[in-house]
């Protein structure tokens, strides 16, 4: 928080208030530029030259997916810095930092729709976003809605100083160039930014320039150290819970394990006399223990009688399944996102058919959820990871009375979000208890058990699919879909109501390149009761698993190779042509004598993704031998870093598809720790081999495609090694692993 709180005159930021504006669409308030959140006579708030070198204010948060790296090199690129001249600090909570692309996915248009009525529609999201200030890192967005406003927020800058250099010098400034952070006069001198960036802060701002065309490109299209590394390794990388502040005190919580339920009645007696323990105090859900430690706070919550009201849902995991196959009804139906041909008519009761579940999961993030909280002389300050500081700006308002121009919300480097730190639950807590010990900062951790048992689990979810093939293709695909409302259920938890369908629902299937001539989408809306949420790839990680299956299967059922098939029934070029690279790089036609490969192919956030696993029957269990993956992505920023999302995608799918379940009994979850809720280790996880095509001029995130195919490509596998086709997961309640 201290930088960032010490911007003032002596600080220069530059851009142009275009960028911080956004895209031109609808009325004058919508092209208002939005009041820079740093300084009140800053330019933009994107970046700051100042006597520490010249800095990117990044607007996403890092939480290992390397973002910020990403941002960085669009912004050294128009300013022609050297790598090693810009650094990064995330910004603060502020509407200037709207993220306009994170919308895009809602369209009713299918992402290979490029016609003119679905780009204006994706260009109209712009506008909900921006006026909402949805300053969120999700949605795999970040770098679509960056690679404008970062370039032309550099570019401006890089113009404004070659004008002031100009000035100073009596030049023409068509007579100047720029090169690592500096003027390059005729004459061969050299002036850092440094010290033009007053003369240009005081200065009026040109129009952005154009850009570099890509063949001018420096950094860009190169693999960059990251700029997150060098801290994580050397340990002085900083976290929510490595913050510290003099007098700072230790908090932790219990909320009750019936989710969304309240605390009837408890006795903290026991807890109060522990040394140490400071205060016992009521937050949202249930209690939060003061100590002037962690380990106190945690050894105190342990002793409290609680007495919890009863959870406001099933009790069982088999009444939450019994209710979702309840729900394939007419009155449950959400949407029909797709309806091509005459699904009736072409099906007959004697066609294939099968019904696919998968669990609830958690987001298991290695940090567990943490939050530290300030109160004092009319000012908040907030530190905790999260993915949308400005609603973490709304809440600090709400539970405090003060103004949010009164309230700090810094977002340090988390361990892992996945949609998890998007929700608000966590730093609720500690704000609370922060106004309950005013004047001290106060640092709230979750033990792993609580984070467990009190997430906004991905959701339980079933599939009805029916298929009929002729003459070695698919003729007909009905997909029937239920789950939960995630969008629902988190906008809920935001005091919000979501006015219509839930695409989440049907994301993943409804969208997918297939021209089977019948075909048909259809999704159920499951009543409310767990709370659920954004996990890595949304609905896109069940309904893949579903879709997929169905598809190898109905192969099989026609005869025809898995490969074959989708190439001969998918004409969107850039998914042919991953199939047909994921295919080179795996030698798909041969197969090593002793095994078998599976292939699995999704379309999601834009981005077409297949991939094949290989597995080998030893004496231990099946195990994984190889892997491949091929990702579309339009325009590769940076291949170091979409070769790792690609991987760590597919990694997190497959820990899923393997272990992942969270069961419940007497309304409680029933996973604790690791031990409970296992996920892919070192020695388990194949080599993972990625192609990276580019076949598009847009830019794609590639924080989630990676991991929706992974759990159909293992399970299709798992077919080809042993003829057991599994339609539930996770697949290591049937297969033992080795």
């Amino acid at each position: 928080m201290g930088r960032m709180k010490t911007i003032a005159r002596r600080t220069f930021l530059i851009g142009s208030a275009a960028i911080a504006g956004g895209v031109v669409f609808g009325t004058y308030a919508y092209k208002k530029p939005i009041p820079n959140p740093l300084k009140a006579s800053a330019i933009t708030p994107y970046v700051l030259i100042d006597a520490q070198g010249i800095t990117l204010i990044a607007p996403r948060a890092e939480m290992g997916q390397g973002v910020q790296t990403t941002l960085a090199a669009l912004l050294a690129e128009e300013m022609d810095l050297d790598w090693d001249q810009v650094q990064v600090m995330h910004g603060p909570a502020s509407r200037a930092y709207f993220n306009a692309a994170v919308l895009e996915e809602g369209v009713p248009f299918a992402p290979t729709d490029e016609s003119w009525l679905a780009e204006t529609a994706r260009g109209a999201m712009h506008i909900p976003a921006r006026f909402l200030g949805l300053q969120i890192t999700g949605g795999s967005s970040s770098t679509p809605d960056a690679f404008d406003k970062m370039r032309a927020a550099g570019a401006v800058a890089r113009v404004a100083l070659v004008q002031a250099a100009a000035r100073r010098e009596g030049l023409d400034a068509a007579m100047l160039k720029t090169a690592s952070g500096a003027v390059v006069l005729p004459d061969g001198r050299k002036i850092p930014y440094a010290e033009l960036a007053q003369d240009a802060a005081n200065s009026d701002l040109p129009e952005v320039p154009p850009l570099k065309p890509q063949s001018e490109w420096r950094l860009l299209g190169t693999s960059l150290p990251r700029k997150d590394m060098l801290g994580k390794v050397t340990g002085t990388a900083q976290f929510t819970a490595d913050i510290r502040h003099p007098g700072m005190l230790f908090a932790t919580a219990r909320s009750n394990p019936g989710l969304g339920a309240g605390l009837a009645s408890y006795d903290a007696t026991a807890a109060l006399a522990l040394p140490g323990v400071e205060k016992v105090v009521e937050v949202p859900g249930g209690l939060a223990v003061v100590a002037n430690s962690t380990w106190a706070a945690f050894k105190a919550a342990e002793l409290i009688s609680y007495d919890w009201e009863p959870a406001p849902y099933a009790a069982t995991s088999e009444e939450m399944l019994a209710q979702t196959a309840a729900s394939f009804t007419p009155e449950s139906q959400d949407s029909r996102n797709r309806d091509d041909g005459d699904v009736e008519a072409a099906l007959t009761s004697g066609d294939w058919s099968a019904e696919y579940t998968v669990p609830y999961l958690a987001h298991a993030t290695m940090e567990p959820m943490t939050a530290g909280a300030w109160l004092q002389n009319g000012r908040l300050q907030v530190w905790a990871g999260n993915q949308l500081p400005t609603q973490v700006l709304k809440e600090a308002a709400a539970i405090t009375g003060l103004e949010e121009a009164a309230i700090d919300v810094e977002t340090p480097l988390m361990g892992g979000g996945f949609g998890r730190r998007a929700e608000m639950d966590f730093i609720k807590q500690a704000i609370h208890v922060a106004k309950a010990m005013e004047g001290r900062p106060v640092l709230l951790t979750w033990t792993r058990e609580e984070d467990m048992t009190h997430d906004a689990y991905r959701p339980m979810a079933m599939a009805r699919i029916k298929g009929a093939v002729a003459d070695g293709k698919i003729t007909a695909l009905d997909v029937q879909l239920a789950a939960p409302s995630v969008m629902g259920s988190q906008m809920g938890r935001l005091g919000m109501a979501l006015p219509g369908p839930d695409a989440t629902i049907v994301q993943g299937a409804w969208e997918q390149p297939y021209t089977f001539p019948n075909y048909r989408t259809t999704g159920y809306r499951v009543p409310a009761g767990v709370p659920v949420g954004s996990w890595r790839s949304v609905g896109a990680s069940q309904n893949a698993f579903f879709h997929e299956s169905a598809v190898d299967e109905l192969a099989h059922l026609a005869g025809v190779d898995p490969l074959e098939l989708r190439l001969s029934q998918i004409d969107h070029a850039p998914s042919r042509k991953v199939l047909e690279a994921v295919a080179a790089a795996s030698n798909w036609g041969s197969v090593p004598a002793g095994r078998a490969r599976g292939l699995a192919f999704c379309l999601s956030f834009g981005v077409p993704t297949a991939q094949v696993i290989e597995v080998e029957q030893g004496q231990d269990g099946l195990r994984m031998t190889q892997a491949w993956a091929a990702v579309d992505v339009g325009t590769a920023l940076d291949p170091s870093i979409i070769e790792a999302q690609v991987q760590g995608g597919m990694i997190f799918g497959l820990s899923a598809a393997i272990h992942g379940e969270i069961t419940f009994e007497g309304g409680q979850a029933q996973q604790q720790n690791f031990p409970d809720y296992d996920a892919l280790r070192l020695p388990y996880c194949p080599p993972i081999s990625v192609a990276i095509l580019q076949n598009g001029d847009k830019i794609r995130g590639v924080g989630e495609p990676g991991t929706p195919p992974a759990a159909p490509a293992l399970a299709n596998a798992i077919f080809a090694a042993t003829g057991q086709r599994l339609r539930s997961l996770p697949l290591g309640k049937v297969i033992a692993f080795a």
